[in-house]
């Protein structure tokens, strides 16, 4: 899915210099940082390049989404279309949410830092929301989050390619 999405996004946005094609990337949930270094490897950009692209772009939405997104989910569960969808959001997000309560800082760092399928930073930032951590206490394992995310991506996009290749 993360590949189709990558791809769609490259497509649609084809035309536009590379940088801001990984920086939009890696605002998109979903794709975030991780989907904006795999792009930013496939499109060829240096990796000195995209990591500072790409890290920016996923810091941008985190306050947005600690500042209005109970707010906004408040007032989406007053209507009927989007009721529904708020709540399930609401549940799935929660049901990760474990391991960042009974570790806090660490659960919040790993839970964002750790590439896997509905982690990472607007996750980390929802959950964080959700179980009311202060945003000075949220935002720190967050961007340390997005670092080790960003380490592990680029190990993944860029030296195991350049390993194989130069084998």
């Amino acid at each position: 899915m993360t590949d189709t999405l990558i791809n769609f996004f490259t497509e649609t946005l084809a035309g536009l210099p590379k940088e801001v094609i990984i920086f939009i990337i890696s605002m998109v949930p979903i794709l975030e940082l991780r989907g904006g270094i795999v792009a930013a490897s496939l499109l060829g950009v240096n990796v000195t390049k995209a990591i500072p692209i790409c890290i920016i772009g996923n810091i941008i939405p985190i306050p947005f989404i600690m500042m209005f997104i109970k707010p906004i989910f408040e007032r989406l569960k007053k209507t009927k279309l989007f009721k529904g969808f708020v709540e399930k959001l609401e549940k799935k997000s929660l049901e990760k949410s474990d391991k960042i309560q009974k570790y806090e800082f660490l659960g919040l760092l790993l839970f964002v830092g750790i590439p896997l399928p509905g982690t990472g930073a607007w996750t980390g930032s929802l959950i964080a929301v959700l179980l009311d951590i202060k945003p000075k206490k949220a935002v720190p394992p967050i961007f340390l989050g997005l670092l080790l995310a960003t380490t592990i991506m680029c190990i993944a996009s860029y030296l195991i390619p350049w390993i194989i290749k130069s084998i």
